[in-house]
C-alpha cells in the first residue's frame, strides 16, 4: 500500500494563503543550506506529487525554468523529474514533463492508486484538495512548515472541513531562521 503525505507551508495563525487567492509573498522562500538540503531530501524519496491545478500552474511555471535551476539546481532537477498528478477538470494537456491529469471522482482514484505497489505521494500546497483527502481519511502523514509570521488572514490550512481532524506529532525539525517543521499522523 502506498503512502500519502500532505507537505504545505502555513502561518503561525494558521494559513496557508494570504487574503487573495494565490498569495503567498508571506512565505520566504529561504535559499539558507538547511532548507536546500532538507528539501532536497525530501525529493530523494522519489515520490509521486500530487498537486491542485492552482499550485501545479505555479510550480510549473518556475520549476522547468533557467532561474530555478540556477537558484537551487537540486531541487530543480527533482521537482522536474519527479512523477506528478494534477487534480483538474479542465486541464487537457500538462506542458510539464512527468505530469498527467486526474479528473472526476478524484477520492475514489487515489484510494485505488494508493492500494497499488509504487513510490509514496506527497501532495504538495492544494488546500482544499488536503481538506478533502483528510475528511475521507486517505492522508496518513501531514507536514506543515510553519513560517513565524503571523498575517490576520487568509485560507486556512483546512478551510471548511466537516469533522474534527485529530493528529498526534511525530517529529519536528527546527530551522535556524525560525521555520519549524511540524510532522503528525492521524491519532
Amino acid at each position: 500500500m502506498r503512502k500519502l503525505t500532505a507537505f504545505n507551508f502555513m502561518t503561525l495563525d494558521g494559513y496557508f494563503e494570504g487574503p487573495k487567492k494565490g498569495e503567498y509573498a508571506w512565505h520566504k522562500h529561504d535559499q539558507s543550506t538547511e532548507e536546500t538540503e532538507f528539501a532536497e531530501d525530501k525529493l530523494q524519496y522519489n515520490n509521486t506529487l500530487l498537486l491542485g491545478r492552482v499550485t501545479y500552474d505555479q510550480m510549473a511555471s518556475f520549476w522547468p525554468t533557467e532561474n530555478a535551476i540556477k537558484m537551487v539546481p537540486d531541487v530543480a532537477k527533482g521537482m522536474n523529474k519527479a512523477e506528478k498528478i494534477v487534480f483538474s477538470n479542465t486541464l487537457k494537456k500538462p506542458e510539464w514533463n512527468n505530469t498527467r491529469v486526474m479528473s472526476g471522482n478524484i477520492v475514489e482514484e487515489i484510494k485505488k492508486l494508493k492500494n497499488t505497489t509504487g513510490s509514496n505521494m506527497t501532495i504538495l500546497g492544494s488546500g482544499s484538495i488536503i481538506t478533502l483527502f483528510a475528511e475521507n481519511g486517505l492522508i496518513d502523514e501531514f507536514q506543515f512548515m510553519i513560517n513565524p509570521k503571523a498575517i490576520g488572514s487568509g485560507t486556512p490550512i483546512f478551510k471548511g472541513i466537516k469533522q474534527q481532524l485529530n493528529l498526534k506529532l511525530i517529529s519536528s525539525k527546527a530551522f535556524k531562521d525560525g521555520v519549524v517543521v511540524l510532522t503528525y499522523q492521524p491519532a
